[in-house]
């Protein structure tokens, strides 16, 4: 599958603000970047960093008035995503070490709340990937998913209270869950290809017999098209804009992603 990914953000700026971005798609074993288009007007200097868990970053200063941020990718990845029934759990002891910090609670995944109800979810379940799609499935049941809500990320402990929540919450809910049972369990934050409405979109992996598996609490099916931009324990590490200074809002956001042929990874 070849995919056409785009972003525009537009924000009026009132003194020179700093920022740093996540808007690069990288290339892996799951995703190659193709084709990569990235626009800033007004022109200004910018310098770009890996952060701790492996994303692109874009460091600026944006200047006072409007300032625009324009991407376009094309991405090639596999038709589906992988499933694997069965997969086993991994040891701690055997986890590689970059692995072990997706183990601990976070700022919005707060895991030390969560065992008891883990452990009912997930009763009976054979150690590993089939826990996981049981809290994958427990979340979409019983979570109300909105495509649009808060802007302001909240807590699994909160999500689980109200019962409801926009991606990135169900998302915080299942990682808090997988990583009270000693799954690791990460953020991820891009684009998804037949997303109703379009906007951009997060969902969470499962560290699983040696590897990490894709799973989506707010979509009934899984199909392809998903495109990374950042992982991370939580939304706080996977922001795709950070700001320093007075609170700027984008004035206007549109995120597209459309199939550009058929070609295979």
């Amino acid at each position: 599958m070849r995919l056409r990914t785009g972003c525009d953000l537009t924000f009026e700026i009132t003194v020179p603000t700093p920022f740093v971005l996540m808007l690069r798609p990288r290339s892996s074993a799951r995703q190659w970047i193709a084709s990569e288009k990235y626009t800033i007007t007004p022109s200004v200097a910018v310098s770009e960093f890996t952060d701790t868990y492996g994303n692109l970053c874009q460091r600026l200063i944006a200047p006072p008035g409007s300032f625009s941020i324009s991407t376009c990718a094309e991405v090639i990845l596999a038709d589906r995503v992988d499933r694997a029934e069965d997969a086993p759990f991994v040891e701690i002891h055997e986890l590689p070490d970059d692995v072990l910090i997706y183990l601990l609670p976070s700022r919005y995944c707060e895991t030390e709340h969560f065992g008891q109800m883990a452990t009912a979810i997930a009763e009976s379940q054979i150690l590993g990937y089939n826990q996981v799609a049981a809290i994958e499935s427990w979340v979409r049941k019983n979570i109300r998913f909105k495509s649009y809500g808060n802007d302001i990320p909240v807590s699994a402990v909160d999500v689980n209270s109200r019962q409801w929540g926009v991606c990135r919450d169900l998302s915080h809910l299942a990682i808090a869950l997988c990583r009270s049972l000693s799954i690791p369990a990460r953020m991820v934050v891009g684009y998804l290809y037949g997303l109703q409405p379009m906007d951009l979109h997060a969902w969470f992996e499962a560290y699983l017999a040696g590897r990490w598996y894709t799973f989506d609490a707010t979509q009934a099916e899984l199909q392809g098209g998903y495109v990374v931009l950042g992982y991370g324990r939580d939304a706080a590490d996977v922001a795709v804009y950070n700001q320093f200074g007075p609170a700027v809002y984008p004035t206007t956001q549109s995120v597209r992603v459309e199939r550009v042929d058929n070609a295979h990874l």
